[in-house]
């Protein structure tokens, strides 16, 4: 392995912040002393989801405008297929991997596979887990999950006195990500249902984060309730998405609150028409705008500064978590449209405030 993490103290103009400098260090030559551009390999689990195409086109912006290129591998939630898309980016001689993993655990062997040839490896939004990755950039998805779960309950105590009924639709249980989702909403539903607050009336997991899966969670819920549902608490837009199809089918759509995340454009827009009650906003251009810079600084063989540490089950990882906000139809037009992730235009011109 050919990565060092060492402890260091920052000094800053007005205050003083502890991080973990990675680094580069021993093991074999880097490819990038052979070429006038660092090469960086990209291992993506799928891009059948608008945010993931979003993520891809930003890093191979930010690479190239640091003065590197990208190699991108999609695996359309193939864990094989992962595994083998990345020995083809290692063998065309990378200097630093970034991986989406599809499964946090499987991705272990990727790390082994990168170290053997003297790569680092940047662990993308989601967590390899068990294995000494050299670096994780994310947002804090405790911190999602807690946003979620604290609209939700806000919203719903709101209508008034009494228990409320809750669905709640969790990601893919390969996705450590996922985990830490509901790891954040249990933090203040565990506490609610104590309280008599709510009920969670249905709940389950939808494979691979699709819509269709989600749906069918949703209508399972509705047909074993007859409907009396005052909640949905979904773990992203997608889930969202295929929950809200159920409730339009019953007439129930903008009448039971629907948390999601990742503002997607069609989330976006159900949020101005009222059928989705928020979505937690990651800004996709920060994390890719870290990701590429301590992509390219590894391969060029300098320090990357992380502030924080996440445990994977194997290491205490160095890590870049970065800030989530949770947007509602109130503050669309100062969070997404202002970044510009969506127009005013696409989200109903005028409608957006």
């Amino acid at each position: 392995m050919n990565i060092r993490v060492a402890l260091v103290v920052l000094s800053c103009a007005l205050s003083l912040a502890t991080g973990f400098a990675v680094s580069r260090s021993g093991g074999s030559a880097s490819p990038s002393g052979k070429r006038a551009r660092p090469l960086i390999g990209l291992s993506m689990d799928t891009l059948k989801e608008e945010r993931w195409l979003k993520d891809r086109d930003l890093l191979v912006a930010k690479t190239s405008e640091l003065g590197a290129d990208l190699l991108v591998q999609a695996a359309n939630g193939d864990d094989t297929r992962q595994i083998q898309d990345i020995e083809a980016l290692l063998s065309r001689g990378v200097d630093v991997l970034i991986v989406v993993p599809h499964n946090g655990a499987a991705m272990a062997k990727a790390v082994t596979l990168a170290h053997d040839a003297g790569v680092p490896v940047i662990s993308y939004d989601r967590l390899i887990t068990g294995a000494d990755v050299d670096l994780y950039v994310s947002f804090d998805s405790v911190a999602v999950g807690e946003a979620q779960a604290r609209f939700l309950l806000e919203r719903l105590k709101a209508k008034g006195p009494g228990k409320r009924r809750v669905v709640r639709i969790h990601g893919a249980k390969t996705d450590n990500n996922a985990l830490l989702f509901k790891q954040g909403q249990d933090n203040l539903i565990k506490p609610a249902i104590a309280r008599g607050e709510i009920e969670v009336v249905h709940e389950d997991w939808a494979e691979n984060w699709t819509p269709e899966n989600a749906k069918k969670i949703m209508n399972a819920a509705l047909t074993r309730h007859g409907n009396a549902v005052d909640g949905v608490l979904a773990a992203n837009d997608g889930t969202a998405g295929g929950a809200i199809q159920a409730l339009l089918e019953e007439g129930l759509a903008g009448k039971v609150v629907v948390t999601g995340q990742d503002a997607e454009l069609a989330a976006c827009q159900r949020i101005m028409a009222g059928t989705q009650a928020v979505t937690i906003y990651k800004p996709v251009r920060r994390i890719a705008a870290e990701a590429a810079e301590a992509a390219f600084k590894l391969a060029k063989g300098k320090p990357v500064i992380a502030l924080a540490q996440t445990d994977n089950g194997k290491v205490k990882v160095p890590s870049i978590m970065l800030a989530v906000v949770a947007v509602t139809k109130d503050n669309m037009n100062e969070t997404i449209v202002r970044d510009g992730v969506h127009t005013a235009a696409e989200l109903g011109g005028a409608g957006a405030k």
